[in-house]
């Protein structure tokens, strides 16, 4: 799927990838990352809910995954 390193963020686990209960949603994330101005090089579907992810790069091109 990713050729590289890739650092992975799943917002909606804790450390110990158990569920949290309060979580900000990838769409959140994708708004406030874009209104940064930082390019996203997958962006999530905002007219669906449920589980979505996006994909961005590092300054030195490791790849980075949030779900």
């Amino acid at each position: 799927m990713f050729e590289g390193n890739i650092i992975t963020f799943n917002p909606g686990w804790d450390g110990n990838a158990q569920n949290v209960e309060d979580f900000d949603d990838v769409r959140h994330i994708q708004n406030h990352l874009q209104s940064l101005g930082i390019q996203l090089t997958r962006t999530a579907d905002e007219t669906t809910s449920g589980p979505e992810y996006i994909t961005l790069t590092d300054p030195d091109g490791n790849n980075i995954l949030i779900d």
